[in-house]
């Protein structure tokens, strides 16, 4: 069973639907060390071959061994801006597909059907596709092209869906599922239909009893047409986590913050344009953060021409802020929204009317009557008069249904999993879960943050449920 329909579970499901990738024979990969590994093999499938072997000595934009190879393996000079096609050849062979369950809250695509579908993506389109359907070629045939190598989340959502239909997955999808409880249960006990007191009869969070078989029970419901909620029970044998990161904005923790006036959503700012409940005549906006939802909100006040007061703690000339990371030529309008930040600080005025940086700044408290208080890094504090406040400072995932909230799988287990301060820790060749067997993490859950590198985590997956 897996958690979550986004591209990681529908690449997974792919692989364990019986699609195997082989080496294509003549084609030359431009790493001669990796060329060289796979013609050794070249009749053995990816998912047969040693993964840490192949992967050894790549290098590239993600921490994860299989993710680089993966990547390399389906677009395999893409960083330097080639085109080289993919050296993969995919094999229909129906008696290694394994049956599972894919279930997920949406349609299949997961968050990316939460997202305002006209934003562009950070990521280069061909980037976005998943196994042996390019994205490019998809969009080809919807007679459109891509805006500076970048695609909308509108088009992406739609891909995803198409992919299933055009694999023909969907008989594994199970969508609008709400799943409330993973535990670990003993398969005895369920053969004798005495589940009442397994939990309490348990040492640890997770493990029932060592020397009973154990397997997973998933618990929660599907809404029906109706809007009534039906109940399931699922047993299995693995449980695949690919819940994303989309689940739970970040709070800041400061008083006023549950105010109806403050929101940790971009989709608040859109809503309130639509329903003229801000304008231009409006007061500010107060929009809190420095990453690229904070830069979406503030292109789309300064396109209504709102007016925006934009609230974040780093140097404008910190390294670690994310514009000072995207190349200008690729990133227009991110670079925009940076001399913004440089250029518009409170203490001088710049270019850009109806825009106010306030940097190396916090928020102290929301008040009812819409006064927001901000200090600076000397202690000096500031009070502004606003319409409505966006804090986007991030998210986390949503892991309730875990023990614990799955703290005890994360890397460290006394923090809460944060997809970039502290993922689940996984083995890098299986993505199995080293606190619990039979569980493994995908995508942002185990620190892969890019649709181009989870792809690999369901490589390591589905090979690892192969060799069980």
């Amino acid at each position: 069973v897996f958690l979550g329909n986004g591209p990681s579970g529908i690449c997974l499901s792919y692989f364990l639907s019986g699609y195997i990738p082989y080496f294509k024979r003549d084609c030359l990969h431009p790493h001669p060390i990796l060329q060289r590994k796979l013609e050794e093999a070249s009749d053995v499938s990816i998912l047969d071959q040693d993964l840490e072997y192949l992967s050894e000595g790549l290098e590239g934009r993600s921490h994860s061994p299989v993710a680089l190879l993966f990547d390399t393996l389906q677009r395999p000079d893409t960083d330097f801006g080639g085109t080289a096609e993919s050296v993969l050849t995919w094999w229909y062979e129906t008696d290694r597909a394994i049956p599972h369950l894919v279930l997920g809250r949406n349609a299949p695509g997961g968050a990316w059907h939460s997202i305002e579908g006209s934003m562009v993506t950070l990521s280069r389109g061909e980037w976005m596709g998943l196994p042996d359907l390019p994205f490019k070629d998809w969009l080809k045939q919807k007679g459109r092209g891509l805006r500076n190598n970048r695609a909308t989340a509108g088009d992406i959502a739609q891909y995803y869906q198409h992919y299933v239909m055009k694999k023909g997955l969907q008989k594994n999808f199970r969508c609008g599922t709400v799943v409330t409880s993973v535990r670990k249960v003993s398969a005895e006990s369920i053969s004798n239909h005495a589940q009442k007191d397994l939990r309490k009869s348990s040492d640890s969070l997770w493990n029932f009893n060592e020397k009973s078989t154990e397997i997973f029970q998933v618990d929660g419901f599907f809404k029906t047409v109706k809007g009534d909620k039906e109940h399931f029970s699922i047993y299995a044998e693995n449980v695949v986590l690919a819940t994303g990161t989309y689940d739970s904005p970040t709070w800041l923790g400061v008083k006023g913050e549950n105010l109806s006036y403050v929101h940790h959503q971009l989709s608040a700012l859109e809503e309130a344009v639509k329903s003229n409940s801000i304008g231009i005549m409006s007061d500010p906006v107060l929009i809190v953060g420095a990453g690229l939802t904070a830069a979406d909100a503030i292109l789309f006040a300064h396109h209504c021409n709102i007016p925006v007061i934009h609230v974040f703690r780093r140097r404008v000339s910190d390294p670690g802020l994310i514009f000072n990371q995207l190349p200008k030529m690729m990133y227009p309008e991110y670079h925009k929204v940076h001399q913004m930040m440089k250029e518009q600080s409170a203490a001088c005025a710049g270019p850009y009317e109806c825009y106010v940086s306030l940097p190396e700044h916090h928020v102290l408290s929301f008040g009812k009557d819409k006064k927001c208080i901000f200090q600076d890094k000397n202690g000096y504090q500031k009070v502004y008069k606003i319409s409505m406040a966006l804090v986007l400072t991030g998210s986390n995932p949503n892991l309730s249904f875990l023990p614990n909230n799955g703290i005890d799988l994360a890397m460290d287990s006394d923090q809460p999993v944060n997809p970039k301060r502290n993922p689940i820790d996984v083995d890098p060749f299986t993505y199995e879960c080293t606190q619990e067997k039979g569980l493994y993490a995908l995508g942002p859950l185990a620190g892969d943050n890019f649709v181009r590198f989870v792809q690999g985590g369901a490589l390591a997956v589905a090979s690892s449920l192969l060799k069980k």
